[in-house]
């Protein structure tokens, strides 16, 4: 029931909340870059109203209580630059996925890690996962500098695991269990609203 209503995530520099579809201009503004969908699985969005069918989607997981997507919002302008949020959840084995974007202006910021460390704490200390899961395209180290930054460790390499854009891409997959997840953050930064 945690994913119909979506505590609200605070950290020093953003704040994790749901989604509407008053944020559709903040979305735009950044899915449409092309460089910010290269490495993921959707196209850059080509109209706002693409972005209005996205977010559409996800108000539909909320209203499901489905495992879904936060909003990534600055506090200091108050836009969202980015979403988080979960690719899958399986209660029976305790675990999960998640992914991640950002704006290209917000790129090397260190905004990433403080949002996936909070979303993190949300997984082992209100959701009681045992495992929490990360994919990137290995073209894109920047993302897994992020999850090992995060205290999450590198797996493997999955070859041409995906066809994303017309071609096969190679994934590198990082994950942290609950046993490793007290020492890789300081859980003091993260407020749950």
């Amino acid at each position: 029931m945690i994913f119909a209503k979506l505590p609200r995530l605070e950290t020093e520099r953003l704040i994790l909340r749901s989604l509407s579809m008053h944020d559709a201009p903040d979305v735009y503004a950044y899915s449409k870059d092309p460089r910010v969908a290269q490495y993921v699985l959707w196209d850059a969005h080509r109209s706002i109203a693409e972005t209005r069918g996205y977010l559409r989607s996800v108000l539909r997981q909320y209203r499901a209580g489905e495992p879904t997507t936060y909003g990534i919002v600055l506090k200091k302008t108050g836009k969202v630059i980015g979403t988080i949020g979960f690719m899958w959840l399986n209660e029976e084995n305790q675990s999960a996925e998640i992914g991640y974007s950002l704006s290209r202006i917000h790129w090397n910021q260190g905004l990433m890690t403080e949002a996936l460390r909070a979303l993190l704490g949300l997984c082992f200390r209100r959701l009681a996962l045992n495992r929490v899961e990360a994919q990137h395209d290995t073209r894109n180290p920047a993302s897994g500098r992020v999850m090992q930054r995060c205290g999450m460790t590198k797996e493997g390499t999955l070859r041409q695991r995906l066809y994303s854009k017309g071609v096969y891409v190679d994934v590198d997959i990082y994950a942290v269990l609950a046993a490793d997840y007290g020492r890789s953050v300081d859980e003091k930064q993260i407020n749950f609203m």
